[in-house]
């Protein structure tokens, strides 16, 4: 189902960057944390106590920077199934998606592949191996991590799941459209510049 890499997606399509956060876990501090104050940092207890994990599942529209976000107990292909489907009922019919996602296994699995076959407005580009971070979601997962999860107290899956929901309502009342901030040819010129690989 992969497609030819284009610069500029076809009329009436939406571009997708697509992909979990696994493994995030709800943590609950011994003790509370002190609030940032003038001339003081903010402080938290470096002991917590674990309440479970949850994957976030994220699809970042390149156009606009909103993201359709689900929560989910694993990360095997029938999660990655459910989210495809959610963003299925969330993209406006008509449109063509582009879904820009990584290699990972789940992503190309043949079941995942079939249930794509029975709907034919889903086009998937895969980055090339340990290229991932060109994925613009990405950026969107070290947001949220920063500025919902690192300094959270959570006492329970719930209680974490809710926070990245609220997080997510909140980015998008004031999303942007994501803009790369270097040209590609000050990245490929960075490359060239780096020691060649030993044989």
């Amino acid at each position: 189902m992969a497609a030819p890499h284009r610069l500029d997606p076809p009329c009436y399509a939406v571009v997708l960057s697509i992909d979990e956060k696994s493994q995030i876990q709800a943590l609950d501090r011994t003790q509370p944390g002190l609030p940032l104050k003038p001339g003081k940092c903010g402080t938290m207890t470096h002991d917590y106590k674990r309440n479970g994990t949850t994957t976030l599942f994220a699809a970042l529209n390149t156009l606009d920077g909103t993201v359709v976000g689900r929560c989910m107990s694993k990360h095997t292909r029938k999660e990655f199934i459910r989210f495809l489907a959610a963003v299925e009922r969330a993209v406006p019919a008509g449109k063509v998606i582009h879904a820009i996602v990584d290699n990972y296994a789940t992503h190309s699995h043949p079941k995942v592949l079939a249930s794509l076959a029975d709907h034919p407005r889903w086009v998937f580009h895969f980055t090339p191996t340990s290229a991932s971070w060109i994925n613009a979601v990405e950026g969107f997962f070290v947001i949220v991590t920063r500025r919902s999860i690192r300094r959270g107290v959570f006492k329970s899956v719930p209680d974490l799941q809710d926070a990245i929901a609220r997080y997510i309502r909140a980015h998008n009342k004031a999303a942007k459209p994501v803009v790369w901030t270097k040209p590609a040819s000050t990245i490929f010129a960075k490359l060239d510049r780096l020691p060649a690989p030993s044989e």
